[in-house]
């Protein structure tokens, strides 16, 4: 119930903020200067924002509390509680800003977080990667197996309607060459349909493996499933509505695993620069 709640809240939220910020515009137009409209704006139009920028141009990671619209969204409260609902003595006006200001708490510290994944325990440093088994875009069956001999990246992604994974993914993308130099094998993984991963492979054209985890089998016996885990809506593109947690697990030419980043944010994810520094370490 927890995974769904969170589909929902994802694909609502953005809509509100939007509508408030539309909505409170048309107001100051039409009616004139009020404080709680522009707190609820400054609110309402900084989440907007936030969300479309993602999108327009995404990032590969923020940190986790999003400090730069934090702070913008906290004085519009401010404003709107303060100055409208006790200057203005128009509390209940000032209840939109109170939802999206609480909505921007929920985001923050419930839709962004996964608990629990410092307990998991197929994917710790030191053991040998779980044999398991992907298919390519062609659907042909691969062996994890196949990557043995040397060292190897295993990015699991949401799926090309994340921003931040295509944005991770074109930073890996563009140290090829370094990758290259250390005779890396570069794993890209992920539940989506077998289309989507043939595009993603065609659009960055390097000599990584683009795979597909069909059905969340390798997730789910990973312990990285996503329940419910795609924004309500998306399924309409041909997305299942889970999907994987983002994981990025590194092993040296054994097999054996000398880096995993289980993150606890979907927003905080490592540097290729980290993965480059952990092979020249590690990898042997």
């Amino acid at each position: 119930m927890n995974s769904l709640l969170k589909s929902i809240f994802i694909s609502v939220f953005p809509l509100i903020a939007l509508y408030f910020a539309i909505d409170g515009v048309l107001h100051l137009i039409n009616h004139g200067i009020s404080y709680r409209y522009i707190g609820r704006i400054l609110i309402a139009f900084t989440i907007a924002f936030l969300f479309a920028m993602i999108f327009i141009k995404p990032v590969a990671r923020t940190d986790a509390n999003l400090r730069a619209f934090t702070l913008p969204i906290s004085i519009g409260f401010l404003i709107s509680i303060v100055f409208g609902g006790i200057i203005e003595q128009d509390l209940n006006g000032s209840l939109p800003s109170i939802i999206l200001f609480l909505g921007w708490v929920l985001y923050i510290k419930w839709y962004s977080t996964f608990k629990g994944r410092k307990s998991n325990q197929m994917i710790k440093v030191g053991n040998q990667l779980p044999d398991f088994e992907l298919q390519d875009s062609k659907k042909n069956n691969v062996n994890v197996s196949k990557f043995v001999g040397n060292p190897s990246i295993f990015m699991f992604y949401r799926g090309n309607w994340c921003p931040l994974c295509m944005a991770q993914i074109k930073e890996i993308a563009s140290q090829y060459k370094e990758l290259e130099k250390r005779n890396v094998n570069m794993v890209l993984i992920s539940p989506q349909p077998h289309k989507y991963t043939q595009s993603l492979a065609n659009k960055f054209d390097v000599n990584f493996n683009f795979l597909v985890d069909q059905g969340n089998k390798v997730a789910k016996q990973l312990d990285i499933l996503s329940k419910n885990g795609i924004p309500m809506g998306f399924q309409t593109l041909g997305y299942d509505s889970d999907t994987v947690l983002p994981t990025i697990i590194i092993t040296d030419k054994q097999g054996k695993i000398i880096f995993a980043d289980l993150t606890d944010n979907y927003r905080v994810r490592p540097e290729p620069e980290t993965f480059l520094k952990i092979l020249d370490q590690k990898a042997v």
